[in-house]
């Protein structure tokens, strides 16, 4: 379980956000600021999950503008 967390942690994150979606849109009766706790912590998971995508693509050898340090191009 924990390896596919950390193989797929961008996937776990969209699921997790369109849940909270739906159950936001189906609950009205929610209070505002459990609404606004849970739109952070969203953002902060978010920001994790981006760091986590960007390391496994600079430990894919591949920068900024898509070039890889390898003699084969991306996507061979």
């Amino acid at each position: 379980m924990i390896t596919f967390l950390r193989t797929h942690p961008a996937r776990i994150y969209a699921v997790l956000v369109a849940t909270v979606a739906l159950v936001v849109h189906y609950v009205p009766d929610l209070p505002d600021a459990l609404i606004l706790a849970v739109a952070a912590a969203v953002l902060g998971v978010g920001e994790t999950v981006q760091r986590t995508e960007d390391g496994k693509t600079r430990a894919a050898g591949i920068d900024d503008q898509g070039v890889t340090d390898s003699p084969f191009e991306v996507g061979e």
